[in-house]
């Protein structure tokens, strides 16, 4: 691995990890530190954002303290807030993947079949949740349905996560028994 790809490659999971810790901070304002905290190194872990269960503790630590000096979060009553320059910065790595929905849906599908081996099964549990995030629905295992035009996305998607050969994007006019998706996406009745 070249030292631009190696450099890219820290860079991104940086970004992972505060966007980890802040959405961390900004749900544990609403549901309470202490049910949050227990957990954290292990949910940082299966998200595949810690090398190893012995760092987890210094490298959260480390994240926390750089992200109060930066002043995205700050420490109140011996609890972790969300700033609102912390919260402009998390609007924008959760932007990273969406897509500006049309005011009118034109009626076809947008279909995303992935087949990423095993060996890669990090990689494919975060297509999967950056899937859900974006607001696509699951059909089934490695099939996932959107109603609007999202090529571009996907393209940005392949390349980030280097799967290219292992997804593909089709744009489908008729879908058998599609009512329920689109009761999912707030879509009336077909005619």
């Amino acid at each position: 691995m070249g030292v631009i790809e190696e450099s890219g490659r820290k860079r991104k999971r940086r970004r992972d990890f505060k966007y980890a810790i802040l959405t961390l901070a900004k749900t544990s304002a609403l549901v309470g530190i202490t049910v949050m905290a227990p957990n954290v190194p292990q949910a940082l872990q299966k998200m595949g954002l810690l090398p190893n269960a012995l760092q987890s503790r210094s490298t959260i630590g480390r994240a926390r303290r750089l992200l109060l000096e930066k002043g995205l979060l700050s420490k109140k009553d011996g609890k972790l807030q969300l700033t609102n320059k912390g919260s402009s910065v998390l609007a924008i790595l959760e932007s990273q993947y969406s897509i500006k929905k049309p005011s009118r849906w034109d009626g076809r599908w947008r279909v995303l079949i992935f087949d990423v081996p095993e060996y890669r099964k990090a990689v494919r549990d975060k297509i999967r949740r950056t899937l859900m995030h974006i607001g696509f629905v699951r059909l089934q295992d490695s099939v996932w349905v959107y109603p609007y035009d999202c090529e571009d996305l996907i393209t940005l998607l392949k390349a980030d996560f280097k799967i290219g050969k292992d997804v593909i994007y089709m744009i489908v006019d008729e879908l058998e028994g599609d009512a329920r998706l689109r009761r999912e996406f707030g879509f009336k009745k077909s005619t």
